[in-house]
């Protein structure tokens, strides 16, 4: 199993990911693909297929408390679903099943992540939205 990461970056800038991972260890496979010291598979996605522009996806982003002090936001599931059906590559589409059944469940169950049709989140409570740095690339909000 691997990992994906978008990343609000220039594909032609990749090379600045790369550099960041070869810096803390890690090995790199392919331009986008990198093995963490942890043996982790990571793959750095620029421009996901299926979904819209970063800004608009990352305000329906929920927030997993991973370790303390650390949160990651990830796309609600319908969102990573719809991304894998639009693909169309033989990976994503094995996984389909599996995804639609995790949503069913959690639906069942009332736990449902936000629909396309439910409210948009109050500008409050949506996740700060990264700013683009002189390079081009985003950074963290301020977490003031």
């Amino acid at each position: 199993m691997d990992t994906d990461l978008w990343i609000d970056l220039e594909p032609r800038q990749y090379m600045r990911v790369m550099n960041l991972c070869r810096s803390q260890g890690a090995q790199l496979l392919a331009p986008t693909v990198a093995i963490l010291a942890d043996e982790t598979e990571v793959n750095f996605v620029y421009s996901p297929d299926g979904l819209r522009p970063f800004d608009r996806e990352y305000r329906r982003a929920v927030r997993i408390h991973v370790q303390k002090g650390f949160d990651l936001w990830v796309l609600p599931l319908e969102r990573i679903l719809a991304s894998k059906v639009a693909s169309g590559r033989p990976k994503d589409l094995a996984v389909l099943p599996l995804l639609r059944r995790v949503i069913r469940s959690r639906r069942l169950a009332g736990l449902s992540e936000p629909s396309e049709r439910s409210k948009r989140p109050k500008r409050s409570e949506a996740p700060p939205v990264p700013r683009r740095s002189r390079g081009g690339a985003k950074t963290p909000p301020n977490q003031n």
